[in-house]
């Protein structure tokens, strides 16, 4: 029985680099692969895919070569290179165990006959780490191999479908020929790169006639490649294809599928469903080589050193097993693998000077300058959301993070700044600027914890001015890189969910407490989304749970003489259900969500614990209770006398949040009984404007004497924001959402607004100066419309670009928004979410 120097399992990028360079190097070695064809991920691949090489920037080391191009070319150019290298590949050649074969001999040395690349060979020394293996392959063959490199990926180990009916015979998760299929309702499910292509493929050609809906469970493709998301933003946009963002699959019948929306409960037609949910390792058979995971995730990858070795003496895993999904990652490492095996242990990785330069500004080490392993291995156990990643992972994820050195005082970011990025803190300290008028008044956050979070969760401004507290290290996470950080790595995720959770307990709570205070409350509570109108709280129901709205918006409602009488609007960042605790009578009123929201739960048992231990906790929810059941007994001893006044608080407060009001931080509203018409409003944003109002006084709804106009909310996660391609919209320092100059008239803003508020058209010309229109009529007038002089004095004014126009607030006007301003009675209003119901109910003299 033939002994090789190195056995290769599986035969994608990573293994077949490592054949071909062990191969160049004069290595024996045996490639097994369990099909009749290389590199079966890819060879799976949808016929006529277009491959990517990315990272453009990372230098490619294998012999092979790989340049983004069709998946048949890409595949030909492999199989021919690989049979010039004379790789000693072994078809239908599955491997189902990996044992040693006896034990290790201490002292031994072995000696490996190396050829060089200029022809010349050497003898190289090395003592035997480990006894050789025996592979035992499915149809009763033996190899022996004194190292091991396994290179067999996750696509072998799909996820599934977990919803009722999810195993019909229509669910597919492949999609081998798109176009196979015609005249069909297709559901792509997942926003991953596969599912995402899966998806372009399949509505590439209008003549296949296929109505082809990708669904996301985010609103936000953190894990695919940009270039694939503008491409399904393109399709979307030219009528191809749907996107059906933040929704889920409930349940899967012959012929339909049901699906859990942002607005709601969705059933439709369905032909077939191509699941592209992701993978992960197949864990049984890595497991039974002898090789140990990071953790007990079913998505945690092999502990593995810098040189790939896994927790088996000699056996090394690369690739998609190793976390590295990426082709070029993928070669780069099968190539140095063999290098490690070789002798090679100097050999640093492709990305090394990338990292580098990033690192470049950091402060020495207490021992000298650290180098980039050094730095990334100290990152990574410094920050605790980073602790479950591999140092393989950290390579690939600080190439999409910046980490740089503040000094003691250096403001980090300002309150009400735009920022969506989270802080590792992996050195030092921070001081959270809790006082707005006091700077001094301070809380300190250590290293090891994280800052930011709630940006990165409720899309909010930064709610606190945050400096750093004395010389400190910090890693900031772009957006998305950290949510592709929590869906790759679970226990990132839950570090991020308990410390967001700890602190928006110790903020609306206060009361002294402490962290520690909260320990068991925490491992106790759950993160859950609820859809728009579900309820979390049913009145004359039992429970003691208690529920902090994270993000998103609840309305309060009671039953009174058989009408459902709104209470109050609950924002982001209030809690409720408290009762239940206090008192343990049945739950007083129904609470349910406005819009679709994240709320955290908090089990009862744990917190009542907790209102025991803290008395003055027990006498501030005892507070909130108190005005809770006033208002109850209020509108309940009103029900007869009042009952018109009740079902206008009722029908006004419901119109509201239809409106847009539940997730709205700033919303125009028009008294109509003040209202004179003047349209005074109007004409006033347009004089801001460059003469184009970016308000319709007309247009919008009405109930009861209370109008909402066409004009911007100012959404806590603006929707025109999903999808931008210059990335031209931004959030202000005062909470404005507003469109700059880069604007390329795409349109995707104007779709993607929910209210109607964004409309595109033509720059309309700058209005010239008072005494030029007075003398020469050059321009528009005070008051007049420059588009509408434009369309009848400039002939060239219909062949100019549109671009998207909506409400900035008058950003940076003096005096606020101009449309309140110039309102003659006081009709026009522009108010806050705290604000909504005061005003449209109680009148804002209070009365």
């Amino acid at each position: 029985m033939t002994t090789y120097r190195i056995a290769i399992v599986g035969s994608g990028p990573a293994g077949l680099s490592a054949a071909a360079h062990a191969a160049r190097l004069g290595l024996s070695h045996v490639l097994l692969e369990k099909t009749d064809h290389l590199s079966d991920t890819i060879y799976k691949y949808q016929k006529g895919k277009h491959v990517m090489a990315t990272p453009s920037q990372l230098v490619l080391r294998s012999p092979l070569d790989f340049d983004a191009g069709k998946r048949e070319v890409v595949l030909g150019t492999w199989t021919e290179q690989s049979t010039a290298a004379q790789v000693q590949v072994k078809y239908h050649a599955e491997v189902k165990a990996i044992v040693g074969t006896g034990d290790p001999i201490p002292g031994s040395i072995m000696k490996i006959v190396s050829r060089k690349r200029d022809g010349t060979s050497e003898t190289i020394e090395m003592q035997r780490r480990a006894p050789p293996y025996r592979l035992t392959l499915t149809n009763g063959e033996d190899i022996i191999a004194d190292t091991v490199i396994i290179a067999i990926g996750t696509q072998g180990n799909p996820n599934l479908m977990g919803c009722p009916g999810g195993n019909v015979g229509h669910v597919q998760y492949q999609l081998d020929d798109p176009t196979a299929y015609t005249d069909e309702h297709i559901f792509v499910i997942g926003g991953g790169d596969a599912g995402i292509e899966n998806a372009l493929g399949l509505a590439a050609d209008p003549a296949q006639n296929n109505t082809v809906t990708l669904v996301n469970r985010t609103a936000d493709f953190p894990t695919a490649k940009d270039a694939n998301v503008k491409a399904l933003m393109a399709a979307r946009d030219s009528g191809r294809m749907s996107i059906l963002a933040e929704a889920n699959t409930t349940q899967v019948e012959p012929g339909y599928i049901t699906l859990e929306t942002r607005d709601g409960e969705v059933r439709a037609r369905c032909d077939r469903i191509i699941a592209r949910i992701g993978s992960a390792p197949p864990r049984s058979f890595v497991e039974g080589c002898g090789i140990e995971f990071a953790s007990n995730d079913r998505l945690a990858f092999p502990k593995l050193s810098a040189t790939f070795e896994s927790t088996a003496p000699s056996i090394y895993v690369v690739g998609a097993l190793a976390g590295y999904p990426l082709i070029k990652h993928c070669m780069n490492q099968g190539h140095d693998v063999v290098e490690f095996i070789n002798g090679n242990l100097d050999l640093k990785p492709a990305d090394e000077p990338i990292l580098e330069a990033k690192l470049a500004g950091l402060p020495n080490g207490p021992q000298g300058k650290r180098s980039v392993a050094e730095w990334l291995e100290y990152l990574r156990t410094s920050v605790s959301i980073l602790n479950g990643m591999s140092s393989l992972q950290m390579r690939e994820f600080m190439l999409d993070s910046t980490v740089r050195a503040y000094r003691a005082g250096e403001v980090i970011f300002e309150r009400n700044a735009p920022g969506s990025s989270l802080f590792g803190i992996a050195q030092g300290q921070v001081l959270v600027e809790v006082n707005p008028t006091d700077s001094s008044v301070t809380v300190p956050i250590d290293a090891g914890t994280i800052f930011g979070e709630v940006g990165l969760i409720s899309g909010r401004r930064r709610g606190a001015t945050i400096r750093a507290g004395s010389d400190c290290v910090l890693v900031e996470i772009s957006r998305n890189a950290a949510l592709k950080l929590m869906s790759q790595v679970p226990s990132a995720a839950r570090e991020i969910t308990r410390i967001s959770t700890e602190r928006s307990l110790l903020q609306i709570f206060k009361s002294g407490l402490a962290p520690a205070d909260l320990v068991d409350v925490i491992a106790a509570s759950t993160v859950e989304t609820v859809r728009a109108g579900q309820a979390i709280i049913k009145e004359g129901e039992t429970g003691d749970d208690i529920y902090i709205i994270r993000s998103g918006s609840m309305v309060v409602e009671k039953s009174i003489g058989g009408k459902s009488v709104f209470l109050s609007y609950v924002p982001a960042g209030s809690f409720v259900g408290e009762m239940g605790v206090i008192d343990g009578a049945p739950r007083s009123a129904t609470v349910r969500a406005a819009i679709k929201s994240d709320v955290i739960r908090l089990s009862g048992e744990p917190f009542r614990a907790l209102l025991a231990s803290r008395p003055q906790l027990l006498d501030k929810l005892r507070g909130e209770m108190a005005s809770r059941v006033s208002l109850n007994n209020f509108i309940e001893s009103k029900k007869d006398s009042f009952s018109s006044v009740v079902d206008m608080y009722t029908g006004v407060a419901n119109f509201l949040v239809e409106q847009g009001v539940g997730e709205a931080t700033d919303v125009l509203l028009i008294d109509e009984k003040l209202c004179v018409g003047c349209d005074n409003c109007e004409k006033a944003c347009a004089d801001t404007h460059d003469g184009l109002s970016r308000l319709d006084r007309e247009a919008g709804r009405t109930y009861a004497h209370l109008h909402v106009p066409t004009s911007c909310r100012h959404c806590e996660h603006p929707h025109c924001m999903a999808d931008c391609p210059p990335n031209a919209i931004h959030r202000g320092p005062t909470g404005e959402v507003y469109i700059d100059e880069t604007c390329i008239g795409c349109g995707n803003c104007q779709r993607n607004c929910p209210y109607g508020v964004i409309r595109m058209d033509k720059v309309p010309p700058k209005k010239p100066w008072l005494l030029s229109w007075f003398l020469f009529g050059s321009g528009p007038g005070p008051g007049e419309p420059a588009y509408k002089w434009s369309k009848k004095h400039d002939p060239a004014y219909a062949e100019k670009p549109k671009k998207a126009i909506k409400c900035d607030m008058c950003s940076g006007q003096s005096g606020g928004p101009a449309c309140v301003r110039a309102c003659p009675t006081g009709a026009a209003i522009r108010v806050s979410p705290e604000q909504f119901l005061s005003v449209a109910l109680m009148g804002r003299d209070g009365n």
